[in-house]
């Protein structure tokens, strides 16, 4: 047998519109007709254009027609749609100069209402990256970094990562102390890395020496582990690896439990801002 309500009552949410799953992004000024779509999506696909009001800001002082123009800044969204974008292009002369900006693109009253997840896009500007400006760069790779992904058990992401501190130790090195990974493990302690340029074209990243990560094992390796921390160290024969223009690392791990041994498997970490 099977039955129903005469009537059921069902929240319809509202209709928002947000920046998809950008949060972040890089655009390269190589060339005077080379441009940036930055992608706007709605909630829900209608039987009606909707258009969605955007407001632009530059901490960095970049003037509107002057070092960019933007098509507009009220996007239309055809009828059976739910993705569309508005594009952006930098005055190249400026930024093959060396100029660099940042762009804050914010969803706001004005059509489809922002929604309160992803309504903020920041867009960093600069003409071509070469591997090199790491020498004088480096404290480019600070920062948060919104689209990290792991594989272990499991693959896990995206969640945020962060660099909070840049040290060069020599020429080509340098230590970097990475936040927040093991995102379902919030009691991680910060974990130190060892990056290396001496060969630009194979940065490499890893892990410094055997470090206690913290956390609670248990909820890695099963309940006989409670309350026991996290140990990690380099993986034998395996580094990570730096692309220092794209702002992309990639960090492997062996992880185990303090006092008792490391599992089998390498934890990678791949941070992409």
């Amino acid at each position: 047998m099977t039955g129903c309500k005469k009537s059921d009552s069902f929240t319809i949410p509202p209709e928002v519109a947000s920046f998809t799953n950008l949060t972040f992004e890089r655009y390269e000024v190589t060339g005077p007709t080379v441009t940036y779509k930055v992608p706007i999506g709605l909630s829900t696909i209608a039987a009606q254009d909707r258009t969605v009001t955007v407001d632009i800001s530059s901490p960095t002082g970049a003037v509107e027609g002057q070092h960019y123009t933007v098509d507009s800044k009220t996007v239309t969204i055809p009828a059976g749609k739910a993705v569309d974008s508005l594009t952006v292009q930098g005055n190249y002369a400026d930024y093959i100069s060396g100029r660099k900006d940042t762009l804050i693109f914010t969803i706001v009253e004005g059509g489809v209402s922002p929604s309160d997840y992803n309504n903020k896009f920041t867009l960093y500007m600069r003409g071509p990256c070469f591997a090199s400006e790491i020498n004088t760069e480096l404290l480019a790779l600070m920062g948060d970094y919104h689209n990290t992904t792991e594989t272990y058990a499991i693959s896990y992401g995206p969640y945020t990562t962060s660099i909070s501190s840049v040290v060069q130790t020599s020429p080509t090195t340098a230590d970097i102390t990475v936040l927040n990974l093991y995102d379902d493990d919030p009691d991680w302690n910060p974990i130190k890395f060892t990056i290396d340029w001496s060969d630009l074209n194979n940065m490499t990243v890893v892990l410094a020496g055997q470090q206690v990560a913290g956390g609670d094992a248990g909820g890695t390796f099963g309940s006989a582990y409670n309350g026991q921390a996290h140990i990690v160290r380099a993986p034998a024969g395996q580094v990570g690896k730096l692309e220092f223009c794209a702002q992309k690392l990639t960090l492997k791990m062996e992880v185990g439990v303090q006092n008792v041994g490391y599992a089998a498997g390498i934890y990678t970490v791949n941070m992409a801002r």
